[in-house]
């Protein structure tokens, strides 16, 4: 048996260094996540936008967490404690927006968001520090991506998280590796908790089954592999079933919608 990779934790970048401000409203970083790399959790007093140009990441606060491929992004509002990990090696880009640029009530919580072309080429354009971009384009550039922030599709693609210790272990285990058991109770034994207590903490704390909130963790793994252009068998197996018909099944049952369509979609 391959001996699990060793996770590496580091502390968020330097706050200050990209801190918006009046004269600068919109700046921008890029990052690159090795994957097992997981930035400590953190918060800051400007709303961040978090995506990545390759690879895929993980964004979560202590009551969502998002599965995010490329050309989708998580919003974060201003004060939020969150924290990232790797799921493979990824070319992060993040944006910092000050504080009341977006004041709608959409803005007001983490969502998903799906990144267009323009506004990939935007961000770029914010986060390429090595060319000396004159002030009256920067901010050019900054009311475009604001525009098309403001335009962007939101997507339904956030898992709810518990609070209580021992399901919030079991959740963490299978986001970290959905397809390691495939029954309630082999994933409550690894707790240390019987399926009956596992099947009540899911309704009591996320108001859903067993079932449908693991259906949710695959979808989210599943378009990260889509993203990657892996064909449909390979996505399956990869996640636990048996062929491509019964992972299928799973995507009509949960979306309503057969695999492709859902991928296109979402």
């Amino acid at each position: 048996m391959k001996p699990a990779a060793t996770r590496k934790a580091v502390p968020p970048a330097d706050p200050l260094r990209y801190a918006p401000s009046p004269e600068r409203p919109l700046r921008g970083k890029a990052r690159t996540m090795e994957q097992q790399m997981d930035i400590l959790p953190h918060r800051h007093d400007w709303g961040q936008l978090v995506f990545s140009i390759s690879g895929a990441v993980r964004v979560s606060t202590e009551q969502s967490t998002f599965i995010v491929p490329p050309s989708r992004a998580v919003w974060i509002p201003v004060g939020v404690v969150h924290a990232v990990t790797a799921i493979e090696q990824a070319d992060l880009r993040t944006l910092y927006v000050l504080q009341g640029l977006l004041t709608e009530p959409a803005w007001s919580g983490c969502r998903v968001l799906e990144v267009s072309p323009l506004l990939r080429e935007l961000v770029l354009q914010v986060v390429d520090e090595s060319s000396a971009v004159e002030a009256r384009r920067e901010a050019l550039v900054g009311e475009l991506v604001v525009d098309e922030l403001r335009r962007a599709r939101p997507l339904s693609l956030g898992v709810a998280l518990p609070s209580d210790a021992r399901l919030r272990k079991l959740c963490e285990a299978m986001l970290a590796a959905p397809a390691r058991h495939q029954s309630l109770e082999a994933w409550a034994a690894e707790v240390g908790a019987s399926a009956r207590t596992v099947t009540r903490l899911f309704r009591e704390q996320l108001g859903t089954s067993f079932n449908q909130w693991r259906s949710q963790v695959l979808l989210a793994h599943a378009l990260t592999l889509a993203a990657r252009r892996r064909p449909m068998s390979h996505i399956a197996s990869e996640l636990g079933y048996a062929n491509a018909s019964a992972f299928s099944a799973m995507v009509r049952r949960t979306v309503g919608m057969p695999p492709s369509r859902f991928f296109a979609a979402a």
